[in-house]
């Protein structure tokens, strides 16, 4: 019942028609930095205000430990060479509202809880940051914007976005509902979870996964992205499509394109 009310809330801005909301002050020749934080790699590229890449994804290793202060070190040492850009777009692997931190279970929820990520990394950048959960920014760059569609993120973790006709819904941390009477999400088919009982086993999983998604979420299409979806060996029905990250690039251009519609 709870998804139920949330997908007919009639007033829910994040349901309103992009066409009905302001555009933000962007100008043609901006320049917006994104970057995608994740459990194992820290990548970054440039965007133009349409999402398209002005130069390829570069990469760094997530430091370990992955607290807040080595994390910002690293997207310093990341961007040190990249060409002027006038906003921040940052794809986060947790749970976020109005900037700040409330979970990060692959980077160490102690380190991150009640940090204001957008605040203390706009100070060091020297520039306005808007960020979001690193599912929900996929999210924004693959959705077609028509009906019910959801994106399923397979890397460290397992992330999900919901959104109804391109507008995202309220970010769940899906990944951390039990899955079985021991694992939650993240532990049933993330990289751990990979490493531990193989392709097959993993097919396996991924199989009855996707069927728990059709019957509760009842989605019009499934995006399955992250490194891991290349594992997956069985077809999938006609409303899934395998995706690869750069398809959501666009994602972090988005962010901006509307006044604050999306960052939390």
């Amino acid at each position: 019942m709870t998804w139920l009310f949330l997908l007919n809330l009639p007033n829910l801005i994040l349901h309103r028609s992009l066409s009905e909301l302001p555009m933000t002050s962007l100008t043609a020749a901006e320049k917006i930095l994104s970057i995608d934080i994740g459990g194992s790699r820290i990548k970054g590229t440039i965007l133009d205000i349409n999402g398209n890449m002005l130069r390829d994804y570069e990469r760094i290793k997530t430091p370990s430990p992955a607290n807040p202060q080595s994390v910002m070190a690293a997207i310093i040492e990341l961007t040190k060479n990249f060409e002027p850009y006038s906003k921040v777009s940052v794809g986060f692997p947790g749970y976020l509202r109005n900037g700040i931190v409330f979970t990060a279970p692959n980077l160490g929820t102690d380190y991150w809880k009640n940090f204001n990520l957008k605040d203390e990394l706009g100070k060091i950048l020297n520039k306005p940051v808007r960020l979001l959960n690193d599912a929900d920014m996929q999210g924004l760059g693959i959705a077609s914007g028509k009906g019910l569609e959801m994106v399923v993120t397979l890397g460290t973790g397992f992330g999900t976005a919901l959104l109804m006709d391109g507008n995202l819904l309220p970010h769940f941390e899906i990944a951390h509902h039990p899955v079985s009477k021991e694992r939650d999400y993240d532990e049933y088919i993330g990289e751990k979870a990979f490493q531990d009982v193989g392709t097959e086993r993993w097919n396996k999983r991924m199989r009855k996964v996707i069927e728990i998604l059709k019957t509760v979420f009842n989605y019009d299409r499934l995006y399955i992205s992250g490194g891991n979806s290349k594992k997956i060996n069985f077809k999938t029905d006609d409303n899934i499509l395998l995706v690869a990250n750069i398809d959501g690039i666009k994602g972090g251009a988005k962010l901006w394109q509307k006044e604050n519609l999306y960052s939390v």
